[in-house]
C-alpha cells in the first residue's frame, strides 16, 4: 500500500496508489495520518482511500506524509563513505540529532535558500515511520513496529550546522526538510528497506548514489538502540542518514542555488522532487 496526504482546490484528502492509479478520498480527518497512526487505523484509512475517485498526480499538491510526528530523529554519518568524507570516523553508536515539524515540506514544494547563508546542501535519506512505539524493543521484533517508509531530503545549511558541536540550527531552517511523496508499507519493499538504490540528483546531475544495504546502523538496529533510552511512539519519524557525495565535502564545495531542482529517489519507494527558491 502507498499512501499520501494531498490537497487540491482547498480540500485535503488521503491518496492511495493502486495498480498505478491514484485514488483519493477528500476527507481531512481521514487524511490525518498522524491520528490514524496513533489510533492504529492506518490500514483502514488506506482501504477507504483505495475506494476513492481516480485523479491525476499532476493535479495534486503533495503534503508531508505525517504533519506533526511526536519525534523526528535523524541519524548522521550512517553510511561509511559519508563518515569518511566528513573526516569524523565510523561511529560505534548512532550519531543523533533532531528535526522539528516546522521545517517539513512536501514533494513539489520549494526548498528555501535563506537570506543568511549560501551554504545549502542536499542529503538523500530513507525515512522510517513507526506504527507503534515501546521501550527496550528487541532488534528481532523491531520491524514489526514500522508503518512504512518514505523519502527525505535533509537539506542542510552547513555554516549554521557547523557553528557548534550540536547540529540543530543548520538542520531546522524553515522549508528545508522535504518529505514524501508516498508512505510505502513494509510489504512492498525488502525487510528493513534494505538493498534499495538511493540517489540524489541536482539539475539532473547525480550527486549521491548508493544502496540502503550500506547503512551502518540498520532500521531494526536503530529502532532497538533508540528504544533503550527513550520511549518510541506511533508516528515517530526516523531519518536514516545520507551516503557520501554531499556538497560540503567536495573540492571545490558545491551549494544549491535558487532555481536548482533537487531530486531524491529510492528504488521501490519513490521520487521526491523540489526546486530551490531564494527567501
Amino acid at each position: 500500500m502507498r499512501l499520501a496526504r494531498v490537497s487540491k482546490d482547498g480540500k485535503t484528502g488521503l491518496a492511495a496508489k493502486i495498480d498505478g492509479e491514484t485514488k483519493v478520498v477528500w476527507d481531512a480527518d481521514l487524511a490525518d495520518l498522524d491520528a490514524q497512526l496513533a489510533g492504529g487505523k492506518m490500514a483502514a484509512a488506506g482501504a477507504a482511500a483505495a475506494a476513492g475517485e481516480t485523479v491525476d498526480d499532476a493535479s495534486l499538491t503533495f503534503l508531508p506524509p505525517v504533519a506533526k510526528p511526536p519525534k523526528i530523529i535523524c541519524l548522521g554519518l550512517n553510511y561509511r563513505d559519508h563518515a569518511e568524507e566528513a573526516g569524523l570516523g565510523i561511529p560505534e553508536f548512532p550519531v543523533l540529532f533532531g528535526r522539528f515539524a516546522s521545517s517539513l515540506i512536501g514533494h513539489g514544494a520549494p526548498i528555501i535558500l535563506p537570506k543568511v547563508s549560501e551554504q545549502l546542501d542536499w542529503e538523500a535519506e530513507l525515512v522510517v515511520v513507526l506504527s507503534k512505539g515501546g521501550k527496550n524493543i528487541a532488534e528481532a521484533d523491531a520491524l514489526d513496529h514500522v508503518a512504512g517508509y518514505s523519502v527525505f531530503n535533509d537539506a542542510s545549511i552547513r555554516d549554521y550546522q557547523l557553528r557548534t558541536p550540536q547540529w540543530t540550527a543548520g538542520k531546522n531552517f524553515d522549508d528545508t526538510g522535504a518529505f514524501g511523496p508516498w508512505l510505502v508499507t513494509p510489504d512492498e519493499v525488502p525487510a528493513g528497506a534494505a538493498g534499495l538504490k538511493i540517489e540524489c540528483r541536482v539539475n539532473g546531475e547525480v550527486m549521491q548514489s548508493s544502496n540502503t544495504g550500506n547503512l551502518i546502523f540498520t532500521v531494526a538496529n536503530t529502532i532497538h538502540l533508540l528504544s533503550t533510552f527513550m520511549t518510541l511512539e506511533a508516528g515517530d519519524v526516523i531519518v536514516m542518514g545520507t551516503p557520501g557525495g554531499v556538497g560540503v565535502a567536495r573540492d571545490p564545495q558545491v551549494w544549491m542555488k535558487a532555481g536548482d531542482v533537487c531530486e531524491v529517489e529510492i528504488e521501490g519507494i519513490g521520487l521526491l522532487k523540489n526546486t530551490v527558491v531564494a527567501e
